[in-house]
């Protein structure tokens, strides 16, 4: 079993098991595992051979964990493709076919990279949409402070001047994190907000801007022209700019977050997401989902309100997270 012995074997050491990181996932994923993984033990306890029945409930758990129907369903014809083929009878032995299987659909052979796209030649531009709720500038703070710790001169702009309360909100967090804010609330349109920061940044030698905008206007067309503006006004600012454009999503909205996710993707190139509150839900499984039907790469989760509680995403540390106890 390549990809099942490749992370169990990777994780025994004492070193890496036991790092903070992986803790952080292992605990994050606690609700997932125990909704998710406990069903399929009990499943491998409960037949002695694999059957049509035993299909259905993987089916079932599998559904329930939140990867979504159409992602399930690809992912049982894999399933059974390979009992056929290597012509498996054990359930407990499926197990680590099913780890495997997962694996793959995140991976799909791609070289996945989490790194940052950094400009070379002046600030990186970095764009954060999502709608109202899913916690865009508290993830923006977590970010900017992860960055500033490398020793990164960070700004944060409000250019969220529609929802209330946003860009006092961006400020509050930008002291608490310690790095600079640009705001200007006499101004009700991002794009010129925008325009003054991105200024800013450049004339200041700034390493990093993080752009806070809006989350919901009144249609999607109104939504999609501002976005469109504001990339104008970034590029011609800083040529190559926005050199990366996260998607925020709220893990306790299950597949509700797919649906924002492709509503997003019609209207701007969204270059990664940051799956939030991954430690609220039992449906953890939402991460393999996104990768499966979206083909975007989830970048970073977050586990909690802590300032340290963003992390890169890494897809060994989910799936050991995951099925830690299968793995023993």
């Amino acid at each position: 079993m390549g990809l099942f012995n490749k992370i169990k074997n990777a994780f025994s050491k004492e070193d890496k098991a036991n790092s903070k990181e992986q803790e952080k996932y292992d605990m994050g994923l606690t609700k997932t595992r125990d909704n998710f993984v406990s069903k399929l033990i009990n499943l491998t306890n409960k037949y002695h051979k694999i059957t049509e029945e035993y299909f259905e409930e993987v089916e079932e758990i599998l559904i329930m964990a939140d990867l979504g129907i159409n992602t399930v369903m690809k992912f049982m014809d894999r399933l059974r493709q390979r009992v056929k083929q290597e012509q498996i009878e054990s359930p407990e032995y499926l197990q680590e076919v099913i780890v495997d299987e997962l694996f793959i659909i995140y991976v799909n052979n791609e070289v996945l990279v989490n790194k940052i796209n950094y400009s070379t030649n002046g600030p990186t531009v970095i764009f954060f949409v999502g709608v109202n709720g899913v916690g865009k500038t508290t993830t923006i703070a977590k970010l900017a402070k992860k960055e500033k710790d490398k020793g990164k001169k960070v700004l944060l702009v409000a250019a969220d001047t529609f929802r209330a309360g946003a860009v006092e909100q961006l400020q509050n967090w930008a002291d608490k994190v310690g790095c600079d804010c640009y705001k200007d609330t006499t101004k009700q349109d991002p794009a010129s907000v925008l325009y003054d920061g991105l200024t800013k940044a450049k004339n200041e030698s700034y390493d990093i801007v993080l752009i806070d905008t809006a989350g919901r206007l009144q249609n999607k067309v109104n939504l999609m022209n501002e976005l469109e503006k504001m990339k104008r006004i970034s590029t011609n600012i800083i040529p190559s700019s926005p050199h990366e454009t996260f998607l925020v999503l709220d893990a306790t909205t299950g597949q509700n977050g797919i649906s924002q996710a492709k509503s997003f993707k019609e209207i701007c190139d969204i270059t990664g997401i940051i799956l939030t509150k991954l430690d609220g839900t039992a449906k953890g499984g939402i991460v393999l989902a996104i990768k499966d039907e979206l083909n975007i790469p989830v970048r970073y989760v977050g586990f909690g309100e802590k300032e340290d509680d963003l992390m890169l995403f890494d897809i060994e540390k989910y799936i050991y997270g995951l099925f830690k106890d299968i793995m023993k």
